[in-house]
């Protein structure tokens, strides 16, 4: 206790006790170290003045994307814990505090709306689940997502986000590559759309498996696209990597992604190519972008934990 502590009358700090105020009034741009308030970064999509584009949930993403009003399905249930796996906690606690955090039961989400007046069956991958980590409730939701847009006749839309496989599932986790890749053959066998958008990062098991096998691939801007990591990379050949290795931008030029895409633009992209890949009528109008309730302010992307404040 310090020295105005003991002048102070009691009873007198409770009144003038300090507020708690948002810790996530104010984001900071990683590219321009600008800080952005967060009702102008809500109102630019999370993609700041500098053009980085933030990650964002499942809420935001199918907000920005769908028309207007949209249905989110039931994801399928899976064993929690099946190898009984722990490390420094057990895996149960790993996925009750993701659940906490993100308020989803796993890293995908599922709904169904119109998107440029197309009915689209849209699944996305949360980063802020675990690293969008690819496990048994992933693999089950994706298949789940095919078969609804087959049951539809609708096209999917996947918005990837990933650092690979689940490591507390073992090879479980490994079985979902082959499995998600069965059920895109099944959508190109009823010849519906599979559209894949990358964001940042998808990496790993997700890019080996069902990120790279849509009809078109689409990314948004910066973001990290590949197997391994960059880092990982240059210290298995012991070589600097070229500049923005990895990255949309580079991938466009190689031509491993078809088109690179701002945020704002995606709907209306995806709309063009729907109809023109089913052959169908319908309105080009832009996606409503009123701010849902949920979902927070997503972290910087730098600082690794892809997660909300």
């Amino acid at each position: 206790m310090n020295w105005l502590s003991k002048l102070t009358p009691p009873g007198m700090s409770k009144i003038f006790s300090k507020r708690d105020t948002p810790d996530n009034l104010w984001v900071k741009c990683p590219i321009s170290d600008e800080m952005v308030f967060h009702k102008d970064l809500e109102a630019g999509l999370f993609v700041t003045p500098a053009g980085h584009h933030m990650r964002i949930g499942p809420a935001w993403r199918f907000q920005f994307t769908f028309d207007a009003d949209y249905t989110e399905l039931d994801t399928p249930e899976v064993p929690k814990d099946p190898l009984k796996f722990k490390d420094d906690k057990p895996y149960t606690s790993r996925i009750a505090g993701a659940r906490k955090k993100t308020g989803r039961d796993d890293a995908m989400a599922i709904a169904v709306g119109e998107i440029g007046g197309v009915e689209t069956v849209v699944l996305v991958q949360n980063f802020a689940f675990m690293g969008g980590s690819l496990g048994m409730a992933a693999g089950e939701s994706f298949i789940r997502a095919a078969e609804e847009a087959i049951k539809r006749r609708a096209p999917l839309v996947v918005f990837t986000a990933a650092g690979g496989a689940r490591m507390q599932e073992g090879a479980l986790s490994l079985m979902q590559m082959p499995r998600t890749t069965i059920a895109v053959e099944m959508l190109k066998e009823e010849r519906l759309p599979y559209v894949v958008v990358l964001t940042d990062p998808t990496t790993g098991g997700v890019t080996a498996s069902y990120a790279m096998l849509g009809d078109v691939h689409l990314a948004e801007p910066g973001a990290l696209i590949g197997f391994a990591g960059p880092r990982v990379i240059e210290q298995t050949i012991r070589e600097k990597l070229p500049e923005g290795f990895q990255r949309s931008e580079y991938l466009l030029e190689k031509g491993m992604v078809d088109k690179v895409v701002h945020r704002r633009d995606i709907p209306a992209t995806l709309s063009r190519m729907l109809r023109v890949m089913l052959k169908r009528p319908g309105s080009s109008a832009p996606a409503a972008l009123t701010p849902p309730a949920a979902d927070h302010v997503p972290a910087d992307p730098a600082s690794g934990d892809g997660g909300s404040h």
